[in-house]
């Protein structure tokens, strides 16, 4: 029976979440339907849930880190390394960190970026979580990964409270596990 609860549990999450989240269209620019979690943020338990869902499938498999995408992947990477008791760092834009740097230039569906993180943010033996709000075309999480594995540490996984599966964002991130809490 708790697995029949779990499921349950699990089922309303997804559908409370997909009712919370906003389409907002042309935003960034036209074409795109960009997928709003400021709702979600604006609900603490709702937000909890999704958080605890988030960290489910690392729980038990010696995360030593958390890495959270700039910026909205710091509003659930942060509360997720708390969740699994390890460290955050942040991967963040181009000149928004003080100290040494290593940098990683990507393609996302309507621009080019680049993302930096610390020298020594994570380092060999490290495992790590890779956290953002929205997997789209994937670009953003594989720069990530790279990035952290040219730090000398290992991607654990990739954890999203959303992903956009119509854009296919899991093929550039082919051999690696993946969690999204919602699929659209």
């Amino acid at each position: 029976m708790p697995s029949d609860n779990f499921a349950y549990m699990t089922a309303t999450l997804i559908a409370r979440l997909t009712a919370t989240l906003r389409d907002v269209p042309d935003f960034p620019t036209p074409g795109i339907l960009f997928k709003d979690i400021t709702p979600v943020l604006a609900d603490p338990a709702l937000m909890r849930e999704a958080i605890s869902a988030m960290a489910a499938p690392f729980v038990h498999s010696g995360i030593t880190h958390v890495v959270g995408v700039e910026s909205r992947g710091f509003l659930f990477g942060m509360p997720l390394a708390l969740h699994l008791n390890v460290p955050f760092a942040p991967a963040r834009k181009p000149g928004k960190l003080p100290w040494k740097t290593e940098r990683e230039s990507y393609d996302l569906e309507y621009r080019s970026d680049v993302l930096e993180m610390h020298t020594d943010a994570v380092g060999a033996g490290a495992r790590v979580v890779v956290v953002d709000d929205v997997l789209a075309t994937g670009g953003t999480a594989a720069a990530t990964c790279r990035l952290i594995e040219r730090l000398g540490a290992t991607v654990a996984g990739v954890s999203v409270l959303v992903e956009l599966g119509f854009l296919d964002g899991r093929a550039r991130l082919a051999g690696r596990t993946v969690h999204s809490v919602v699929t659209l």
